[in-house]
């Protein structure tokens, strides 16, 4: 059972995914799409929302393209969408519950990293908007050679800058192209948010609905004990 992975261990560093995870930035995501959209008189296909979750804007870009048959927008497409998103994130930075309590309950214990998708300005002004960016230690996102989500190059990098193996670093993710990048980097993971049906929730050692979840904290606070 994965669960085991996670109970009889502790890990040495911890990597956040942002979007979803720290800030509730999805819901920015979400609208940003549909203005990009909506400018371009664009219709989705079905479930359009759950195949662009915690994609890379540029292959968000992409795929919201593809899917309304207009392929040559894509360029045009991703860079109206990460407008959109930088001027929604500012405005409105949502801290995801529980976030604070165990960021901050982890801070000092255990080397911190986040690991996004989105560009290093966007991930330290949703953070630093939401009090969490001085936290951690490292922000590591796509560019210089290291590949999106879902490859694993962020959450390879991420443990190394905490100065671990990413085999002792946990992963803390609310998509499942978020889960996959961790556990081919070597990370366990813990996933946040409604549990999916199997098997994609084997995808991840542990689900937790939020981060305020007590057996989550009960967890840490074991971690934290036997350091």
């Amino acid at each position: 059972m994965t669960e085991r992975r996670i109970h009889d261990w502790s890990p040495s560093a911890v990597v956040f995914d942002c979007d979803g995870t720290l800030v509730d930035s999805e819901s920015h995501w979400q609208e940003a799409r549909l203005r990009v959209l909506h400018r371009h008189r664009l219709v989705p296909a079905p479930r359009f929302a759950d195949r662009a979750a915690g994609l890379h804007y540029t292959a968000c870009g992409r795929l919201m393209a593809e899917e309304a048959g207009k392929p040559e927008l894509a360029g045009e497409l991703a860079d109206q969408l990460l407008g959109e998103f930088r001027r929604l994130a500012a405005a409105a930075p949502v801290v995801m519950p529980g976030a604070l309590a165990l960021v901050r309950l982890l801070a000092g214990r255990l080397p911190l990293a986040v690991a996004s998708n989105c560009p290093a300005d966007v991930v330290e002004t949703s953070l630093a908007g939401a009090g969490l960016l001085r936290r951690f230690g490292s922000v590591v996102v796509p560019g210089d050679g290291l590949r999106p989500k879902p490859a694993p190059d962020l959450y390879e990098t991420a443990a190394r800058r905490c100065g671990v193996d990413p085999a002792d670093a946990l992963a803390v993710e609310d998509s499942l192209t978020g889960i996959d990048a961790a556990r081919e980097a070597g990370l366990r993971v813990v996933g946040v948010g409604p549990r999916p049906p199997a098997p994609d929730a084997g995808r991840a050692d542990l689900w937790v609905g939020s981060l305020a979840d007590p057996g989550l904290l009960e967890l840490v606070g074991r971690w934290l004990s036997d350091r």
